[in-house]
C-alpha cells in the first residue's frame, strides 16, 4: 500500500506485539520514503517483521500511532467508516441513550480511532482532532461522523495543548451545517442541562462523569454538599436531585456559574438551597476551613493538572493540597468524592495523594468505592492510558 516505512530498534518490537497503539521516537531506528505529516506507514521490526500500519507524526515523542496491527490490512476509507460505524454500534449494545441524549461516540485509541474524539448532543455532533493522523484524514472522518450520525451540524474543538506536541495549530468552530444554537439542552438522568459546545470546558459538557454524577444523587440525602470546581453545575444538580439540605458550588468562571445557575432553574430547584462562588478553588477552601465551615459531602472534580507524566510532580502537590483542605472540612463521618483526569496520573498514585492527605489532616479514612469514566469512554484492555478518570469514595471516621 506505501513505500514509507518505519523501523524499529531492536527489542523495540514488544508493545507493538502485545497491541499498544503508540511507537515512541526512541523506539526508530529510520524511516524510508520521506513520510510526512499524518501519513500512513508500515511498521517493521528490527529483523523485517511487518507489525502493522500507522500513523507518522514527526514533531511528537510519539512517533506513530497504529491504526491496524494486521501487516494485511488497507488504510482507507473504507477502513475508517468500519470502525466508526462498529464504535456506534458498541453504544448501541451498551444502550446508552437510555438515560442521555449526550453521550461519546468515539474515544480515539479506545475505539480503534487514534486521535478521534467525538461527542454526541442532539443533531450536533463535536469532533476534536488531536493527532496528525487524524488529521490527515480529518475530511474523510468528519464526513464519515455526519453519515453515521446523522448530525446535519458539525463543531470541532481541535483546540487542546496535545495538538501542539503534534505541530498543529488549534482549530474551532462551526465546520458543517448552519444556525448552531448558542445553547443545546440535553438530558440525563431524568435532569436537564445547557450546553455551550463552542465556548465550554472539553466539548461543552463531561460526559464521562455521567455514572458519578448518578452516584453523588444516591449520596446527598439529608447532607449539606460542598461542590468544588463545579463548572455548569453537574454535581450539583444531582446533589439538590437527592434531596441535599443544601450545596455550595465553587468555581472559577463567571460564565461557567451563569450557565450552572440557568441550568439550576431549568430543573426548577429551589435557589436558596444553592450558594454559587465565584474564586479560586483553593484559596477558597482555606477561607472555608479558616471560618471552621463543616460539611457532610464534598466533591472534588479538578481539571487535569498533569496531562503527561512529566508534570505529575507537580500535579501531585496540587491534588493533595485540595484533598487536604477537604478531609479538614469534613464532619465525621462525612464523604468525600474526589477525582482525577490527569493522564500523567495514575490510579495507584492518586490513591496514595488522597492517603497522605488524610494523614497529614489527622484523620482516618476508608475508600468505600472507586470510580471510573461512564460506559461511553471504554478503557481498551491493550491501551491503559483510555482509562485516564481515577475517582475515590472516602468516608472518614
Amino acid at each position: 500500500m506505501t513505500s514509507k516505512k518505519i523501523i524499529l530498534k531492536p527489542e523495540k518490537e514488544k508493545s507493538i506485539l502485545h497491541h499498544h497503539p503508540w511507537v515512541f521516537s526512541g523506539a526508530v531506528a529510520s524511516s524510508s520514503g520521506n513520510p510526512q505529516p499524518g501519513e500512513t506507514v508500515e511498521v517493521l521490526s528490527s529483523g523485517g517483521e511487518r507489525l502493522g500500519w500507522a500513523a507518522y507524526s514527526p514533531y511528537s515523542s510519539i512517533r506513530a500511532r497504529v491504526w491496524s496491527f494486521d501487516p494485511d490490512e488497507v488504510i482507507n476509507e473504507e477502513y475508517f467508516y468500519r470502525k466508526i460505524e462498529a464504535a456506534a454500534r458498541l453504544r448501541t449494545a451498551i444502550n446508552i441513550t437510555k438515560e442521555t441524549n449526550a453521550f461519546r461516540l468515539v474515544h480515539g485509541e479506545a475505539d480503534g480511532v487514534p486521535g478521534l474524539i467525538v461527542d454526541c448532543y442532539p443533531d450536533v455532533a463535536v469532533v476534536q482532532i488531536l493527532s496528525a493522523g487524524a488529521e490527515y484524514w480529518r475530511d474523510v472522518l468528519i464526513d464519515q461522523v455526519q453519515q453515521i450520525t446523522g448530525c446535519k451540524t458539525v463543531v470541532e474543538r481541535s483546540d487542546v495543548e496535545v495538538r501542539q506536541l503534534e505541530g498543529l495549530p488549534v482549530r474551532e468552530g462551526l465546520i458543517r451545517g448552519e444556525n448552531l444554537p448558542q445553547r443545546i439542552k440535553i438530558e440525563e438522568n431524568g435532569l436537564h442541562y445547557w450546553v455551550d459546545v463552542i465556548g465550554g470546558q472539553k466539548t461543552g459538557f463531561y460526559l464521562d462523569q455521567r455514572q458519578n454524577r448518578k452516584r453523588i444523587m444516591a449520596l446527598s440525602k439529608d447532607r449539606e454538599v460542598l461542590n468544588a470546581f463545579c463548572y455548569t453545575g453537574g454535581f450539583t444538580l444531582c446533589g439538590l436531585a437527592g434531596g441535599a439540605r443544601s450545596v455550595l458550588s465553587i468555581d472559577s468562571s463567571a460564565n461557567a456559574l451563569t450557565l450552572a445557575a440557568e441550568n439550576l432553574a431549568l430543573n426548577g430547584f429551589n435557589p436558596a438551597l444553592n450558594q454559587w462562588v465565584e474564586g479560586n478553588v483553593f484559596k477558597e477552601l482555606r477561607t472555608l476551613r479558616d471560618r471552621n465551615k463543616q460539611f457532610d459531602l464534598i466533591i472534588l472534580d479538578p481539571p487535569k493538572f498533569a496531562p503527561t507524566a512529566a508534570q505529575a510532580q507537580k500535579a501531585a502537590r496540587a491534588y493533595k493540597d485540595i484533598n487536604l483542605l477537604a478531609f479538614k472540612l469534613l464532619r465525621n463521618g462525612g464523604i468525600l468524592v474526589t477525582f482525577s483526569c490527569s493522564g500523567g496520573v495514575g490510579r495507584d498514585l492518586f490513591q496514595k495523594i488522597v492517603a497522605d492527605a488524610a494523614l497529614d489532616a489527622g484523620v482516618e479514612a476508608k475508600i468505600v468505592e472507586m470510580l471510573s469514566q461512564s460506559a461511553d469512554h471504554p478503557v481498551a484492555l491493550n491501551f491503559p492510558e483510555s482509562a485516564y478518570l481515577k475517582g475515590l469514595i472516602c468516608v472518614v471516621g
